[in-house]
C-alpha cells in the first residue's frame, strides 16, 4: 500500500503557498501557525491510517508499555543524607512519583517509599499540562530544591523552591518564570541563576547572556548581575560545592558548544577570576578544596603535560594540579562522581564497562582499585557522593537486564536487585565486530539476534547510530526514557519476531574517548557517515542481512546521519527511520538552538564552512529520480531544541519530488518526543509496525 497519497484538491495543503525564496517550504518553520498545523495533521492522519490499521500494530504497542510501565523495573536513586531519592512512572502514575526511602530499606532491596511529589495530582490540582524536569537540591542536607516544571516537556520551564521536610512547595519561596533557565544553591538564601530577562538578555542560541546572584526575598529582575556574555557565546551557568568554609563558586562561559572557560570565587559576593584551564575541559566537582576536571584535550601546566582524556584534580588557591587517572588508548573516562573521601569512575575499555575507586593516599598521588563488576557490558554509576562514601552501580547488556550493587566504602560489592527479563533471550546472541572504514580506521558494532535467525542470515535488521556530540552508543538494556534500540524493547518487539539489531559505535560519539569524538568535527563530519556505511556494507557482506531487509534509525543528531544515509546510500537500505532531526544544515543555526552546535557541525554563514556542509546538508541534497526508500519521519511540536521544521520540511521536499513517506508530529513532548510513557509506547510502536512492514513484509 503507497504511504503517500496526493489529491488535487489537497495539494495546496501539502505544499502550501511558496515563498519567492529559495526554500519552497519556509513556511513550515511556523511551529504553530495555522497552515504549518494544517499540514501537519494531514500528514498525521494520512500516515497513521496506515500504520495504526497494521494487524500488528496493537501487539506491538502492548510489548512496549508493558516494558516501560512495568512496576517491575529497577528503581535507581541518588544516596543524599541517609536517603535514597529516585523518580518514578508507571501505568498509575504517568507524569510520575519523586519519592525517597533511606538508605537501610533500599539496600534490603524493600524500600519503604515516601512521596515527595506526585506529578500527576499536581497537574490535576493546578489544571497545568506539567511534565517533570531537574531537581537541584542544596547538598549535603538535601532539605532546600529547585523543580523545574516544563508545560508540555518543552525545555523552556518553571523553577518552583520545594521543602523535603515539610514536603511542600514554599509559599513565597524561589521562583523562576519560563525560560530556558539555569540554577545553582550557594547556600539556602542564596541562588546564582541565569535566565530570560528580557531584551537582549539571550545569546543567540537561545540561553541566559548573565548571571544573578538571588538572595531569598528579592525579585529576579532586582538580583545583581555577577557575570556578562557576549551574545555569540552560547550560555553562561553556574555550579556551586559547599563545605565547611562556605562554598565553592565556578562559572562557566561556553563560548562554542564544546568549549568552557571557567572562573572561580570562594564566596558569593567574591570577585571571579578566570582559572588556566584548556577551553575543552569539563568540571566534575570539588573534592577537599580541589577541583577536578576531566580533559578532552592535553594541558600543558607548569613543567607537566597532561594528556587528553585525564581526570586531574587542580587547588584554585595554589594554581597547582595533580593527575588522578589517565585512560589508556582503548578507554574512555564516561563519569566522575566525588564522594566523601574518593572518586568513583566509570570508564569504558573497547566500549566494555569497568569502573574504579580512586583515593588520595597520604604522599598526596592517586590510586585507583578497580571495582569488581560484571563484565562484557555496560556499568553505569547510579549515586556516588550525597555526603557518603557508600555507592550504587548497575550492570546490564543488551541481554541482561538491570542488576543493581551497592558498594561499600571498602569496594566490597553487593548486589541488591535485578529487574526481571523482559523477553526470552536464552537463544539470543551478542557479538562485538568491527567494520574496516573508508579510512581505514576499525569502527565496532555490536549485533544482537536470536542464534537460529544468524544461522539462517539475510534477516530484517535495524541498525541504530548517533555519532556525535561525545555521546557514545552503549549495549544497554533498559534506560529511562527508552529508545526503540534497547535490549529490552528490541528484544520484545523485534528479535522475538525475527529480527536482528545493530548498534554502532561510529566517530563522534566518546566511545574512545575525545579524540574519537574529534574526529568527526566539522569539516571532518563524513567520517562518522562513513563508519555507518562502513558496518552497513560488512553486515550485507557477511551475510547477516541484504540492502533488501536491511532497515536504519537515529534520532537528533542521529536524524542528520539518517538523512545523510538517505542522500548518499540509498541503496543499502529499505527502510529509514527519521526523528527529531537536524536536516537542513542552511538553516540549522537559525533554528531555536542551533546556533549553539557550530562547534560540531561548523557555520554555514561562513562561505568556507557552508562548503563542508553542503556536501551532506540532507535537505539540500534531496535529488528526484534517485532510488529512496519510503521513509519515516517523526518529531514534535513542543520540541524548543530541534526545529520541528527540518522534519516537516524534509517530508514536504521529498513529496515534492514524488517520494512516499510516513510522517508523526506529536503535538506535545519536548526534544524528546512525547510527554509520558503511553505515548512513548505508541511512537515505538509505530517505529516497529514500520520496519515490520518495510523489512517483513505488509502481512504478519
Amino acid at each position: 500500500m503507497k504511504a503517500f497519497i496526493v489529491a488535487a484538491g489537497a495539494a495546496a495543503l501539502l505544499f502550501g503557498t511558496a515563498s519567492a525564496e529559495d526554500d519552497a517550504f519556509k513556511w513550515l518553520e511556523g511551529v504553530e501557525s495555522a497552515d504549518a498545523l494544517g499540514w501537519v495533521r494531514a500528514q498525521n492522519a494520512r500516515s497513521l491510517n496506515v500504520l495504526e490499521n497494521d494487524p500488528r500494530f496493537d501487539a506491538l504497542k502492548a510489548d512496549a508499555l508493558s516494558v516501560l510501565t512495568s512496576e517491575d523495573r529497577l528503581a535507581l536513586g541518588e544516596i543524599h543524607g541517609g536517603q535514597v531519592y529516585n523518580f518514578w512512572q508507571d501505568e498509575t502514575h504517568v507524569r510520575g512519583l519523586w519519592r525517597r526511602a533511606s538508605v537501610n530499606t533500599y539496600k534490603s532491596g524493600d524500600p519503604d517509599w515516601d512521596v515527595l511529589i506526585d506529578f500527576d495530582q499536581l497537574a490535576a490540582d493546578e489544571d497545568r499540562n506539567w511534565i517533570h524536569g531537574d531537581i537541584v537540591c542544596l547538598s549535603p542536607a538535601y532539605r532546600h530544591c529547585m523543580i523545574e516544571l516544563s508545560d508540555g516537556g518543552k525545555d523552556a520551564a518553571y523553577w518552583r523552591e520545594f521543602d523535603t521536610v515539610d514536603k511542600a512547595f514554599v509559599d513565597g519561596g524561589f521562583y523562576l518564570d519560563e525560560a530556558k533557565s539555569s540554577v545553582a544553591w550557594f547556600d539556602k538564601d542564596t541562588l546564582v541563576v541565569g535566565t530570560d530577562r528580557g531584551a537582549g538578555s539571550l545569546t543567540d542560541s537561545g540561553y541566559a547572556r548573565t548571571l544573578q546572584r538571588l538572595d531569598r526575598g528579592t525579585a529576579p529582575d532586582s538580583a545583581p548581575t555577577i557575570f556578562e556574555i557576549a551574545a555569540e557565546d552560547v550560555l553562561v551557568s553556574a555550579s556551586a560545592f559547599p563545605d565547611a568554609g562556605g562554598a565553592h563558586l565556578f562559572v562557566t562561559r561556553l563560548p562554542s558548544f564544546f568549549e568552557r572557560e571557567y572562573h572561580y570565587a570562594r564566596g558569593a559576593t567574591d570577585s571571579l577570576a578566570k582559572l588556566p584551564l584548556p577551553p575543552n575541559t569539563d568540571l566534575q566537582g570539588v573534592f577537599e578544596g580541589d577541583a577536578i576536571f576531566f580533559l578532552r584535550e592535553p594541558w600543558t601546566h607548569g613543567e607537566t603535560t597532561y594528556a587528553q582524556g585525564s581526570v586531574v584534580a587542580y587547588d584554585p588557591s595554589d594554581n597547582t594540579a595533580q593527575l588522578v587517572f589517565e585512560a589508556t588508548a582503548s578507554q574512555s573516562v564516561e563519569d566522575v562522581q566525588i564522594g566523601k573521601s574518593n572518586l568513583i569512575i566509570q570508564y569504558l575499555d573497547d566500549v566494555a564497562g569497568a569502573a574504579a575507586r580512586v583515593s588520595r593516599n597520604r604522599k598526596g598521588d592517586w590510586t585507583a582499585k578497580a571495582i569488581a563488576m560484571p563484565e562484557n557490558g555496560v556499568v553505569s554509576i547510579v549515586s556516588a557522593g550525597g555526603g557518603t562514601d557508600d555507592a550504587l552501580l548497575s550492570f546490564e547488556s543488551l541481554t541482561i537486564p538491570d542488576t543493581l550493587y551497592f558498594v561499600s566504602k571498602r569496594n566490597r560489592v553487593k548486589k541488591i536487585a535485578s529487574a526481571p527479563a523482559f523477553f526470552d533471550a536464552s537463544d539470543v546472541v551478542v557479538e562485538q565486530r568491527f567494520a574496516t572504514s573508508a579510512d581505514g580506521t576499525e569502527a565496532p558494532y555490536f549485533l544482537m539476534a536470536k542464534q537460529s535467525v544468524l544461522d539462517a542470515g539475510d534477516a530484517p535488521t535495524v541498525q541504530y547510530g548517533y555519532g556525535g556530540f561525545l555521546a557514545a552508543t552503549l549495549p544497554v538494556y533498559y534506560s529511562d526514557p527508552g529508545r526503540p534500540q534497547h535490549g529490552a524493547l528490541a528484544g520484545k518487539m523485534w528479535i522475538a519476531r525475527g529480527g536482528a539489531l545493530v548498534l554502532s559505535n561510529i566517530r563522534g560519539g566518546s566511545e574512545y574517548g575525545p579524540r574519537w569524538h574529534k574526529a568527526a568535527l566539522k569539516e571532518n563530519r563524513q567520517r562518522a557517515f562513513d563508519d555507518f556505511i562502513a558496518i552497513s556494507e560488512d553486515l550485507i557482506e557477511t551475510g547477516v542481512t541484504s540492502p533488501e531487509k536491511l532497515g536504519i534509525v537515529g534520532r537528533s543528531n542521529g536524524g542528520l546521519l539518517m538523512g545523510a544515509m538517505l542522500t548518499q546510500r540509498p541503496d543499502l537500505y529499505a527502510a529509514i527511520d527519521i526523528g527529531a532531526p537536524l536536516f537542513d544544515m542552511k538553516r540549522y543555526n537559525k533554528l531555536l538552538a542551533g546556533a549553539s552546535w557550530m562547534g560540531e557541525y561548523g557555520n554555514p554563514d561562513i562561505d568556507e564552512e557552508w562548503a563542508y556542509i553542503s556536501q551532506y546538508s540532507p535537505y539540500q541534497q534531496l535529488k528526484a529520480g534517485k532510488d529512496y526508500p519510503t521513509v519515516l519521519f517523526y518529531t514534535s511540536t513542543k520540541d524548543d531544541r530541534v526545529h520541528p521544521g527540518h522534519a516537516r520540511k524534509a517530508a514536504a521536499k521529498l513529496a515534492q519530488l514524488g517520494y512516499d513517506f510516513y510522517y508523526y508530529e506529536n503535538i506535545e513532548g519536548g526534544h524528546g518526543g512525547t510527554a509520558n510513557q503511553e505515548q512513548l509506547a505508541y511512537r515505538t510502536a509505530l517505529e516497529y509496525v514500520y520496519f515490520a512492514r518495510q523489512l517483513m513484509g505488509e502481512g504478519e
